[in-house]
């Protein structure tokens, strides 16, 4: 039986992983939100980790102008960061959510589940149905059942899309109170603080 020659099987045993590279490739590509490892694993050929896959395939693309990037539990492409204010300048951003609907997230995704009552007691301010439901129809909260006092009111979280739509692995990649905090103290003139 003739062996075969040293190219040939390198062709061979590489096959099975530019096949699971281009497969990742195109189920990222195609879906309509980050790709989380376990989705991906079914699709690929026995004995390849969807996490080595993965760390293959954005070394790849790595210095690209099209990066994978890891957000809200799974994986997706971005534009490379450099080239962002770039494109800014071409492509149509989005309508930005109005100030009340951020507050009302920023305070969920920091002390997540909360209720709406816990909400407009954080805010100092009431908080509309229609903000609410802007949140709801974007994808970035979700009810996460009800709390045990009377009247039962429903419990709000922060979602995936919550994740990737502010580019987070997690919400531990939010930054501390304390980091925001030393941030506006340093936006008022002379570094002070708010208090007179």
């Amino acid at each position: 039986m003739q062996q075969p020659e040293p190219a040939a099987a390198e062709l061979a045993s590489a096959a099975p992983v530019e096949h699971a590279l281009r497969l990742a490739e195109a189920m990222i590509f195609a879906a309509d939100r980050p790709v989380p490892l376990e989705r991906l694993q079914p699709f690929l050929p026995p004995g390849l980790r969807a996490e080595a896959v993965l760390t293959l395939l954005t070394a790849r693309y790595a210095g690209r102008g099209v990066e994978l990037a890891e957000v809200g539990g799974g994986y997706t492409f971005r534009t490379a960061a450099d080239l962002a204010p770039v494109l800014t300048k071409v492509v149509e951003v989005p309508r930005r959510l109005p100030r009340a609907a951020m507050e009302a997230v920023a305070i969920i995704a920091y002390h997540q589940p909360v209720t709406r009552t816990e909400i407009e007691e954080i805010r100092g301010a009431s908080l509309s149905q229609a903000t609410l439901e802007a949140l709801l129809e974007n994808g970035l909260i979700a009810p996460r059942g009800r709390k045990e006092v009377p009247g039962r009111p429903i419990l709000w979280g922060t979602t995936p899309r919550f994740l990737d739509q502010f580019g987070l692995r997690a919400l531990t990649d939010l930054p501390r109170r304390d980091e925001l905090l030393a941030g506006e103290a340093n936006a008022l003139p002379g570094g002070r603080s708010g208090g007179a």
